[in-house]
């Protein structure tokens, strides 16, 4: 379910200090209910989540022509991303967390970790169009409970990056997140806790 910008807004977030020239684009609850230490588990699952899985044909379909176009057009070559176009937001942290392990990698796909709490983690993506970040949070479900909040946090490059996401706002709306919330509330169901 998309949720208004004020449920990322008003939480004291640590990714506020650290990208406020970014601007927020989603934010999204994950059916991923559970306890207070079930964070860790949605930040695996969120790592090792391949794009490719997703059961919607029509996401899948998108995907694959974003990574077309991405080579065609250069979007995706090694000197558009982090440490080439852009800094990681890591040089922006402060040191509590940056001494703090920045949390998994992604074997599936281009994101880095930035950093990790108890409650909640951000991880970067760069390209020619966009520097985003994708912001995991564990909230309180209003019932004693808990459960994940994404947020997607992007700093367009140019009117390249500006134009690209007025283009896919509609698609990522309509055929990619929708999916992709409902994939993860299934994988969140059928992996064990300890996986």
């Amino acid at each position: 379910m998309r949720l208004p910008d004020t449920a990322h807004t008003r939480q004291p977030w640590r990714i506020h200090e650290i990208a406020p020239d970014f601007h927020l684009e989603d934010v999204w609850a994950l059916p991923t209910p559970g306890g207070v230490e079930d964070f860790p588990r949605l930040v695996r699952l969120a790592a090792n989540r391949d794009s490719d899985d997703t059961p919607s044909s029509a996401a899948r379909a998108l995907v694959a022509i974003r990574r077309k176009l991405g080579a065609w057009f250069g979007w995706d070559a090694p000197d558009s991303g982090l440490g080439s176009r852009v800094q990681t937001l890591r040089d922006r942290l402060p040191a509590d967390l940056l001494a703090a392990p920045a949390g998994p990698e992604f074997p599936n796909r281009p994101f880095t970790s930035v950093y990790l709490t108890e409650t909640e983690w951000a991880a970067e993506v760069a390209n020619r169009t966009v520097h985003a970040v994708m912001h995991l949070a564990w909230v309180t479900d209003g019932n004693g409970g808990y459960r994940g909040q994404m947020a997607v946090l992007v700093k367009p490059n140019g009117a390249l990056g500006h134009a690209y996401m007025k283009a896919i706002a509609p698609f990522r709306h309509l055929v990619v997140y929708p999916p992709l919330i409902r994939h993860f509330g299934q994988a969140w169901r059928t992996t064990p806790p300890s996986a």
